[in-house]
């Protein structure tokens, strides 16, 4: 490191206009960096922030995570979200919140933070597709991979104010060379050198440092490896949304994303359609002000409507856009709507109105890492109408639509806010309870059977009378290993017991080898 490089970081590091973290951030980020985290200790400090406990409150509950029930606590909050989760909240709200547009002059503070969502929100769809990173660590660091220019920009404003000038008169020459040339070092050095001694996880330190350059990351951990390639191809992803030529810059995202992950064009392909929809709910979730952001296909459509222009009259030019824009605009309305009901038929079912076997399988994957994470007990029941095809034969399908409907709608008032009921497929049902032990779980398993025991299932001045069997079991992942079609499987040997035994009655399947079976 040069002499030049050094004194530049010391000045940076040294002057009274670097940033510090608040003192919640900074204890969130103490806590939930130790190997024993005491996740009562920081539901305590969240919740003495006021302002911070009701942003979280906001996204927790919002299509950022999509959870099927309302949360309505910061200890709910945290149970379901996991600490890794919680730390990149607090982490991105801590710096959305950092500088003051009037302070700067050439300088865009909003763009700024406007970019850096959309390169979080592409950073984090990403690591969807990847599996071995943390997609919520992944959104922190692609907020934060140019931190380093809004470090430039609070603690040498003058020197990096000529730079933002030289920029507008040639913004062909890389913004790296002339940052070393008029300040002595690149935003990633800047950046990953403030992130260090903001004490942030190395995981952070690295993807500033190296997403530019993503081939120079020596290090031995391939998590971290990941992350730095998944960022620079967020950088890339980004700029198809500010490029002059955007058809290049999807391509090179393209290749570059089957290159260093060995993504699949169909799982490219689904990233570029649905980005856009995830940086506006991104910035509308973190409070950003931005305009609805247009589909990809949207802009490399105009991108090459502008290239076939280029030979038309003035008139041509101006009626074929005119065109193009309506035929845009309706495109892109039917899309939404239609997006909007693929959403409900992918995760609804059309009889029952609740969610559907498809997404009970993605909720309970999800519910047992979070139950990993936060060593927390998970259970599950599998419920079943009995005798349902006799009633079916005897009664007719449409009055058995109407106990499968009327069956969902008593239940569903009994349960939490974060409980999920699905229809598992037929008669059957399902239900996943966070944080709930095995006494609860049979306790709440009988409490079902009771409640559709005695409901009056009337319809068209007749009533049925309709009853369950359950299967329960709970586990505890953070103790024992266990899939999700293992902890099914369980829940359905209990389920069998229970039709065994005479029916409208409610098993655990811990209780399997015991001689003591409870019935209704």
């Amino acid at each position: 490191m040069s002499r030049v490089l050094n004194r530049t970081l010391q000045n940076i590091l040294s002057s009274a206009d670097l940033p510090t973290l608040p003192v919640v951030a900074s204890k969130v980020l103490e806590l939930t960096t130790q190997e024993e985290v005491e996740v009562a200790e920081v539901i305590h400090l969240i919740s003495q922030d006021i302002a911070l406990s009701t942003k979280i409150l906001k996204v927790a509950n919002s299509a950022f995570y999509n959870f099927p029930q309302q949360i309505g606590s910061v200890q709910q909050a945290v149970s379901l979200l996991g600490i890794n989760a919680v730390r990149s909240l607090v982490l991105s709200f801590t710096f959305l919140s950092m500088g003051e547009e009037n302070t700067f002059k050439y300088f865009d503070l909003n763009g700024f933070w406007r970019l850096s969502l959309v390169r979080a929100a592409a950073a984090r769809l990403i690591s969807q597709y990847v599996g071995e990173v943390d997609p919520e660590e992944l959104f922190t660091q692609g907020l934060l991979q140019n931190i380093g220019q809004l470090i430039f920009a609070l603690t040498l404003p003058e020197r990096y104010d000529t730079l933002l000038e030289e920029l507008e008169i040639d913004n062909t020459r890389p913004d790296e060379s002339l940052e070393e040339e008029y300040l002595g070092l690149a935003h990633t050095v800047s950046g990953a050198e403030v992130a260090r001694c903001w004490c942030l996880p190395q995981s952070i330190v690295d993807a500033i440092r190296y997403h530019h350059a993503p081939a120079q990351y020596e290090g031995a951990d391939c998590r971290n490896s990941s992350a730095v390639k998944i960022v620079y191809l967020s950088e890339m992803l980004a700029r198809i949304f500010q490029s002059n030529m955007p058809i290049e810059a999807q391509e090179e995202f393209e290749e570059d994303a089957r290159k260093m992950l060995g993504l699949p064009s169909e799982e490219i392909g689904h990233i570029l359609k649905i980005i856009n929809k995830k940086v506006t709910k991104s910035a509308q979730f973190f409070g950003v002000e931005m305009e609805p952001v247009r589909s990809v296909t949207e802009i490399i459509q105009e991108a090459n409507i502008r290239l076939s222009l280029l030979h038309l009259s003035y008139e041509e030019m101006n009626r074929e856009l005119q065109q193009a824009k309506n035929s845009l605009e309706e495109l892109t309305a039917e899309l939404t709507e239609k997006n909007h009901q693929l959403e409900q038929l992918a995760n609804i079912d059309g009889l029952t109105e609740i969610h559907n076997h498809r997404y009970f399988q993605t909720f309970l994957r999800t519910e047992l890492r979070r139950a990993k994470e936060n060593n927390l007990p998970l259970t599950l029941l599998l419920a079943d109408i009995d005798h349902f095809k006799q009633f079916n034969d005897r009664y007719g399908h449409q009055t058995g639509d109407f106990i499968l409907k009327e069956l969902c709608r008593a239940v569903l008032p009994m349960l939490r806010d974060y409980d999920l009921m699905a229809r598992y497929g037929g008669e059957e049902f399902t239900f996943v309870l966070p944080d709930t032990s095995a006494d609860g779980s049979l306790a709440v398993a009988q409490k079902i059977c009771r409640l559709v025991a005695e409901h009056p299932f009337s319809n068209d001045s007749a009533c049925y009378q309709v009853t369950l069997s359950i299967g329960a079991t709970t586990i505890f992942p953070a103790e024992t290993a266990i899939s999700a079609n293992e902890c099914i499987d369980q829940a359905d040997r209990a389920l069998y017991e229970a039709k065994n035994r005479g029916r409208n009655q409610a098993i655990s399947f811990h209780n399997l080898s015991r001689t003591n079976w409870l019935r209704m």
